[in-house]
């Protein structure tokens, strides 16, 4: 079961939904954490899945954080903005199947809220030590691709990759059926080894506050990063070690298992 809370209804104009959940280089989850904490995003939902890992972290060696992804809203303020709803969480489904369940809920969800388009935000990792200061894109239509051509998006991911895995691809994806469009982002990032990487969200967030006609400071993107780090590292070897104990199987070396494009 798949369940959204809500802790308030806000009053929404034509939002869009950004994307930024946990993936290669946690691009996505850097990027629209960072926009939520600089905008002062208020928090309006959250929601709890079974097909996240089977386990709850502790805090402060005796408070319970049960697994979650979150909802928070950004009224426009000025000519040109549009209201946005961002989505950031700790972590994503453990199988193909809650990917499907979770998505289908979130899209629900943002469907009765009046979302019509979608931005998702993910990581493209290359292999190469130096990852290249690009952002790719892929779209739901040529349509789409035509809208967002003035900016700084290479629209060639297909020749990187074939497919992306997870929230990024498949909120697009199962959001063109209902209707919406959508983008996917993906910075450029090495993936090796599996470690957050601040420029390339920094790349990928220069786009999206362009396209939201936002104004934000980067400078304290680094801080932000460094107050991130330890979570993120906690969630990895959390999952690892339930992967190693699900499987009954040795021990994951590395994070090759929790790997993918987006």
């Amino acid at each position: 079961m798949t369940v959204v809370k809500v802790s308030e209804k806000p009053k929404l104009k034509d939002p869009i939904l950004i994307e930024g959940l946990p993936g290669v280089g946690n691009i996505g989850r850097v990027a629209v954490g960072y926009l939520i904490s600089e905008l002062k995003a208020k928090k309006f939902a959250t929601l709890y899945s079974k097909w996240f890992f089977p386990f709850v972290m502790l805090h402060d060696k005796y408070k319970i954080h049960l697994l979650k992804n979150e909802f928070y809203y950004l009224k426009a303020k000025g000519r040109g903005q549009r209201d946005v709803i961002f989505l950031i969480g700790d972590c994503q489904s453990l199988s193909p199947q809650g990917h499907y369940e979770v998505t289908d809920k979130i899209l629900d969800f943002i469907e009765e809220l009046g979302v019509k388009e979608i931005i998702t935000i993910g990581g493209l990792a290359t292999g190469d030590l130096e990852s290249a200061d690009r952002v790719m894109g892929s779209v739901t239509d040529e349509k789409v691709r035509k809208k967002y051509a003035k900016y700084k998006i290479d629209f060639r991911a297909g020749e990187k990759v074939g497919y992306i895995v997870g929230a990024a691809g498949l909120l697009p994806g199962l959001g063109k059926e209902r209707g919406m469009e959508g983008l996917c982002l993906l910075g450029q990032t090495s993936g090796f080894p599996i470690v957050t990487d601040p420029k390339a969200a920094e790349t990928v967030l220069d786009v999206v506050v362009s396209i939201l006609k936002l104004k934000i400071n980067m400078g304290k993107l680094e801080k932000k990063v460094d107050e991130m780090k330890d979570f993120i590292k906690k969630v990895e070897g959390l999952q690892r070690k339930a992967l190693s104990e699900l499987s009954k199987g040795p021990k994951v070396p590395s994070g090759e298992e929790l790997r993918y494009i987006g």
